[in-house]
Parts: structure tokens; C-alpha cells; sequence
């Protein structure tokens, strides 16, 4: 049987992408930098990353929407990214609401799940004050941390996205 000559050998395919990259990292890749410029992608990553972080639960998606359609921001983005925090924000949670009732005045020992047990089942109200004072400031010091650490965050980022975004185009162009 004759061989078939080396110039008539189609090239081979490239190899085939799993079901993982497919389906759902290279959707999730396009829908991220969707129209955005590099300053615009920054600002979703830094604004995904507050709202992601924010010390009150099951107010998230509703911030992370709000700015994103305020500032015309892809949303789907935004929330992607503020969900991707939830892990760290459950750790940060109690840290910023003992630190945020110590910050109204809580001259009492720290604020823990036992204190609010005994509070709630002894004095309802005076366990809902201190819960709120408690979240009050936890949402002052998680503002505070956001006002400087967006910025720089931001000012770190946007470089960084520019410089790879420059070099993608071409390589797209090609494809």
C-alpha cells in the first residue's frame, strides 16, 4: 500500500477541549471581558470584590447590581466576582461585627454567638441594640477598609489588565 506523501497529510486538528473549558471557563472568560475596557474590567473586579466583602448577609447581590447598572458595568460580571468572594466574606462576618460593636462603645466583653444567646433570651431588646450598633459598625469599618483598599486595588489593576489585554488582541485577530 503506497504511502501518502508528506504534502498531502492534512494537518492534524488541534486537540480537542474538555467539557470543563468548553462549556463553562471559556463562557465565563468571554462574559468577563464582554465590551469592557481595561479600566472598566478593573472597576468590576474592585466593585465585585466590596460588594462581595460587605459584613451583612444577603445584601451582595443587590449592591453588586446596583453599581454595576449605575456605572454601566457588565453585571453578570460583578456579581460573578462578588459571589466568588462569599467564602471570605463568612470568615471576615464575625471578625468586623465584634470589632464593629466594640467601635460603638461595647465596653463589654466581645460579642459572641453565647453573649447574643443570653441577650436574646433575657433581654430581646437591648440584644437587638447591640446587634445593630454591631453591624452599624462593621459596615463603618468594612467602608473605611473599601475607601482605601479599592483604590489601590483599582490603581494595581489597571495597568496590569491593559498590558494583557494589549497583548491578547493580536493573538485574537489571528484566530
Amino acid at each position: 500500500m503506497p504511502q501518502p506523501s508528506p504534502l498531502l497529510v492534512p494537518a492534524s486538528p488541534e486537540p480537542p477541549t474538555s467539557w470543563w473549558r468548553r462549556k463553562l471557563l471559556q463562557p465565563l472568560l468571554n462574559l468577563l471581558k464582554q465590551g469592557l475596557t481595561p479600566q472598566q474590567l478593573a472597576l468590576t473586579i474592585v466593585l465585585g470584590t466590596a460588594t462581595g466583602l460587605v459584613p451583612m448577609l444577603g445584601i451582595t447581590t443587590l449592591m453588586a447590581t446596583a453599581l454595576a447598572v449605575r456605572l454601566r458595568l457588565n453585571v453578570a460580571a460583578t456579581l460573578l466576582i462578588a459571589h466568588l468572594w462569599s467564602p471570605v466574606q463568612l470568615l471576615l462576618l464575625i471578625p468586623l461585627i465584634s470589632q464593629g460593636a466594640r467601635l460603638w462603645g461595647s465596653n463589654g466583653p466581645a460579642l459572641t454567638l453565647e453573649k447574643l444567646q443570653y441577650l436574646f433570651s433575657h433581654d430581646t431588646l437591648g440584644a437587638l441594640r447591640l446587634l445593630w450598633h454591631a453591624i452599624l459598625g462593621g459596615l463603618a469599618l468594612w467602608a473605611g477598609a473599601c475607601c482605601i483598599l479599592g483604590p489601590v486595588l483599582y490603581l494595581l489593576l489597571r495597568p496590569i489588565l491593559t498590558h494583557v489585554m494589549a497583548r491578547r488582541k493580536p493573538l485574537e485577530k489571528e484566530a
